[in-house]
């Protein structure tokens, strides 16, 4: 004979009428001041990032005002143009900041065609430029000094454009090895300027210089090209992060959709460590965007995927969080529903009720017959965590001996209650040992009990110490 009889209740349409009604995977957006946070935040960011491209842009003002007449030229337009194209970029982003859209996204993406468009126009006239200054090599052959002074100061100008890029652009990740291999062009037409082949070190100076300019243009349009990917992937992130701190609290919806007085989620506390650990992934998210050294895929990874996961995943916890208060009120509920069976069956009275730890734990209602003294501890736990699935033990503590029939015949009175009420429960199961003393109601305090939460079920929303 044993005190414990098993009786699983399955919930599984409970749940789906409660996610239907609820909304809990409904991730709350209507915040005040979201969007506000959302762009003050971006815009700190915009201006530490541009802050970078400013320096930057200074430097290589300052390195073309060093150059030669014939480069200095040449390159002052390119670098307006630079800087247009960097102060439009910069406008747009502050302008949007907190709702950057695919609108956005289509006006930079035409903003930085045109400018790459009246980059390479320019480029082509330097080209021709440059063909022109070719066809005087016939002439400086006559002129050894003027020749040499030529080749110098073009390999000045080379070197500088070499140094520029090194000291200020991200070569290595935009054209790995590029710098070098032009840097070594250099050195071969210094060795022909040593042996005096002017024309030949001409040709080799002229076409690196003009290959180290492109260089500079492209890794300067690509590394803005990046610069607008880091914003729209840090605006996305910084909103999840404020999603996430929207969400920690927040109403509890009933079946008509309107949000219920006086009950609150707190999705931290029944989320069980899952909001804060979602917390840690957006805050760590968030770090990668912001790194100067995350590549334009990896931004666009953060952008596009990560934070569309981050926000899944909070609706998801959301909806656990939820459900997991829900079940909760459930577990108080069935056990009162079992303890009234057990009144009107075999005249007992409820004495206590508590869970195991706290609200997310089991449930125990206590019970106890006056006339012979003999006691029942109702446990409701779910099958398994999360389960739409509920286990209710009813453990006897008997001072006589009963039979296993009548054991058995108040468990299956408890089962008859619950299918009355609609539920689906499993015929009463006998599990071996017996019942832990320590359940037994003198055997320790109560802990408070949750408010109950309001059902469709009608008598469902009563506490069982009622």
């Amino acid at each position: 004979m044993s005190g414990r009889k098993r009786i699983q209740v399955d919930e599984s349409e409970w749940y789906r009428i409660q996610r239907k009604a609820q909304q809990l995977k409904e991730v709350q957006r209507n915040i005040p001041r979201l969007i506000d946070d959302v762009r003050t935040q971006t815009r700190a960011d915009i201006d530490r990032t541009f802050a970078g491209v400013q320096e930057r842009q200074r430097r290589h003002e300052e390195a073309v005002r060093s150059l030669s007449e014939q480069t200095r030229r040449l390159e002052a337009d390119t670098t307006r143009r630079l800087q247009q194209q960097a102060a439009e970029l910069h406008r747009t982003l502050d302008e949007t900041a907190g709702r950057i859209q695919a609108e956005t996204r289509h006006e930079l993406a035409r903003q930085q065609a045109e400018n790459r468009q009246a980059i390479a126009a320019e480029r082509a006239q330097r080209r021709a430029e440059m063909a022109a200054l070719a066809q005087e090599i016939d002439a400086m052959k006559a002129d050894r000094v003027h020749a040499a002074e030529m080749v110098r100061a073009w390999l000045a100008d080379a070197r500088t454009m070499a140094g520029l890029i090194g000291d200020t652009l991200p070569h290595e990740r935009y054209a790995p090895g590029d710098l070098a291999r032009l840097t070594g062009r250099l050195t071969t037409a210094e060795h022909n300027l040593a042996e005096g082949r002017f024309d030949a070190a001409l040709a080799v100076v002229q076409e690196t210089f003009h290959s180290l300019s492109d260089l500079r243009v492209d890794i300067t349009q690509r590394e803005l090209e990046r610069c607008s990917t880091q914003t729209e992937a840090v605006e996305a992130l910084v909103r999840v992060e404020k999603l996430i701190e929207g969400n920690e609290e927040r109403p509890v919806i009933g079946p008509d959709g309107e949000a219920l007085a006086g009950y609150r989620l707190d999705v931290v506390y029944w989320s069980e460590g899952e909001l804060d650990g979602l917390r840690q992934e957006a805050v760590r998210a968030l770090a990668r965007a912001r790194d100067e050294g995350t590549d334009a895929d990896a931004l666009h990874d953060l952008r596009d995927h990560e934070a569309t996961r981050l926000e899944q995943e909070l609706g998801d916890t959301v909806e656990r969080a939820g459900m997991r208060q829900l079940s909760s009120q459930i577990r108080v509920n069935l056990a009162d529903a079992v303890a009234q069976t057990l009144t009107a069956h075999a005249y007992y009275d409820l004495v206590e009720g508590e869970y195991e730890s706290d609200e997310r734990g089991a449930y125990f209602a206590k019970l106890r017959n006056d006339a012979n003294g003999n006691e029942i501890v109702v446990g409701v736990s779910q099958a398994e965590r999360d389960s739409d699935q509920c286990v209710i033990r009813v453990l006897s503590y008997d001072h006589d001996t009963t039979a296993e029939a009548d054991l058995m015949d108040r468990a299956q009175a408890v089962q008859e209650a619950l299918a009355a009420e609609g539920l689906r429960a499993s015929a009463p199961e006998t599990e071996p040992g017996v019942p832990d003393p320590a359940l037994r109601p003198s055997a320790r305090r109560s802990s408070p009990q949750p408010a109950p939460l309001p059902t469709e079920q009608g008598q469902w929303g009563k506490k069982a110490a009622e």
